[in-house]
């Protein structure tokens, strides 16, 4: 098995010690390695799932994994593969799902007709399927990335395992609704798939936390190129070409003109759906520059705040491989290329929708002051362990 545990490390430059992550791989055989009985789970019960002891485990160094001190690296490696491929995965669960909800609405009658006629329907059988079509995208850009020998996909990694454990989560969800009470029977091959699915949401990092490290790694970047703007204008003679680039660039933007052409690559179908995109990419580097300006290091306690820049962010990127993977599409004339052409239309018009709007929610006042009433709810309530409201009939 693979271990992770704390090392005493000496920094040869100081001399100074510190615990450092390093990475092992343990064998029953070496002795002192217990585990206690199979955890009782929600879900994913063929998966063992127990606690494991180490006792005075004698480890040979042949079986340190990546040199002493390094398995942050390890884990994160190990991680960010997990979180593509669950992202793959998961397209293939949607797909399951779909059939499932789709069989149903085609044979079902209501009111005198199959219920696939009917509009609400209709907007699930749609929804689940841009869902799907776009985790799968994603799952499409980044084996094409990896493939390719990037090393750095961690962030689209991240977004991925997010976008793809909900839009699961929701798509199961729906094909129940769709089956009504039959979605709720074991028969119907549902109910198993749900409680599986829980699980995808908190495993290979928390989305909570993922989205605060989708958030913060933007903004981290863009902290780093604000200092060497910053350098540069202070000796603007020096940096002629940067300065005057950087106030190009923002004339360009204050004017209406956007500095992101997707002309090149999109479809000429898709420019429209490509603008509501690249707008939304400007207005993403101006709130998360008005952020740092506001908040500096702070940011990273603003939480609620990083929350929506980083559903921004998803959108954003849900909107460009959808884009990317249509406009191929068409290219190549595909038989499915109309129906692609149909949902990545819905997804870019939702999608900008809500990316505008969570842009706007992060400097918006009446936004800013409901998560301060937000912050005193969920203090009263931790103060009380509990609900913290009166009954209105008393004695």
């Amino acid at each position: 098995m693979t271990v992770f545990a704390q090392t005493e490390q000496v920094d040869l430059a100081t001399g100074e010690k510190k615990d450092k992550v390093t990475a092992f791989i343990v064998e029953r055989s070496f002795g002192g390695v217990t585990n206690g009985p199979p955890e009782k789970k929600m879900g994913i019960k063929a998966s063992n799932t127990t606690e494991v002891y180490f006792d005075n485990v004698k480890v040979p160094i042949d079986n340190v994994l990546g040199g002493e001190g390094n398995g942050f690296k390890v884990a994160m490696t190990i991680l960010n593969n997990g979180r593509f491929g669950m992202g793959a995965t998961l397209a293939g669960t949607m797909k399951f799902c779909i059939q499932k909800a789709v069989e149903h609405a085609k044979n079902r009658v209501q009111f005198g007709k199959k219920i696939k006629e009917y509009g609400c329907i209709q907007e699930k059988i749609s929804q689940m399927n841009i869902l799907q079509y776009a985790t799968e995208s994603m799952a499409y850009t980044i084996s094409q990335n990896m493939d390719k020998g990037s090393k750095e996909y961690h962030l689209e990694a991240a977004i991925s395992k997010i976008f793809a454990s909900e839009s699961a989560w929701y798509v199961c969800d729906e094909a129940i609704q769709i089956l009504g009470g039959m979605g709720y029977m074991k028969e119907a091959e549902l109910e198993r798939v749900l409680r599986d699915l829980r699980i995808f949401r908190i495993f290979e990092g928390t989305n909570d936390i993922l989205r605060l490290f989708v958030a913060l790694t933007g903004i981290q970047y863009a902290a780093s190129n604000l200092k060497f703007l910053q350098r540069a204008f202070k000796n603007p003679a020096n940096n002629f070409g940067i300065v005057s680039t950087e106030i190009s660039r923002r004339v360009s933007t204050s004017i209406g003109l956007g500095t992101i052409d997707f002309n090149p690559h999109i479809a000429p179908e898709l420019q429209n759906y490509a603008k509501k995109t690249a707008n939304c990419i400007e207005l993403f580097g101006k709130s998360v520059e008005r952020l740092l300006v506001k908040y500096g290091k702070n940011i990273i306690n603003e939480q609620y705040i990083l929350k929506r820049l980083s559903n921004a962010a998803i959108d954003i990127y849900s909107m460009v491989v959808t884009l990317s993977r249509t406009s191929r599409a068409i290219k190549l004339n595909l038989p499915t290329a109309q129906h692609e052409l149909n949902m990545t239309k819905v997804l870019c018009i939702q999608a900008s929708n809500r990316c505008m709007d969570n842009l706007r929610n992060t400097s918006a006042e009446s936004e800013l002051e409901m998560i301060n009433v937000m912050k005193e709810i969920a203090r009263e309530v931790c103060n009380k362990g509990g609900v913290n409201t009166t009954h209105v009939i008393t004695n």
